[in-house]
């Protein structure tokens, strides 16, 4: 029988980014994401400030997620700096995934703790998720690519300028 840190040690070192065309698009049971993101709490924080906020888009609405993407990329890149195989890229990310989670950091509004703790307890949260994600078979995709770190995401998301955005988690089977 495995100790419990063989288990953890195992989970650690299995976890593999997948990127969503490796994908199969079977769905992941919503109730089973909730689970996920209820790890999330468990991370580490400074001053109980809990910085981390999750928004998810499950199945079709993540399809219609990274439509909404690509087209905030087209419409917010200049023409001569617009890139069609990003465009097609960023538009592709949505056809075998199952939930997508944008992850973000919300800042403390007293600023008890550096802006830099709550952004590491914000990662710390989406670790908790992708681990979580390897140990039920669920595969992972941390991205930062696309308009992931603009203001017009910001802006689409409804989000203000202090908060930082993260990431976006693609998830699925494989």
């Amino acid at each position: 029988m495995k100790s419990e840190f063989e288990v953890v040690s195992g989970v650690i070192k299995a976890r593999r980014t997948v990127k969503p065309a490796k994908m199969n698009g079977k769905i992941i049971p919503d109730n089973l994401v909730e689970q996920l993101l209820e790890l999330a709490d468990w991370a580490p924080t400074h001053k109980h400030t809990e910085p981390w906020r999750f928004i998810v888009y499950p199945n079709a609405k993540a399809k219609e997620f990274v439509s909404e993407h690509a087209e905030l990329y087209r419409t917010s890149t200049k023409e001569d700096k617009f890139n069609k195989d990003k465009f097609e890229k960023i538009l592709a990310n949505g056809s075998n995934v199952s939930h997508i989670i944008i992850c973000y950091m919300k800042r403390d509004p007293e600023k008890r703790v550096p802006e830099i703790e709550e952004i590491s307890a914000s990662a710390a949260a989406i670790e908790n998720i992708l681990l979580a994600a390897q140990s039920s078979g669920i595969a992972g995709f941390w991205s930062t690519g696309g308009m992931t770190h603009t203001d017009e995401m910001k802006q689409y998301l409804g989000l203000i300028h202090e908060d930082i955005i993260m990431g976006i988690i693609y998830l699925g089977y494989t």
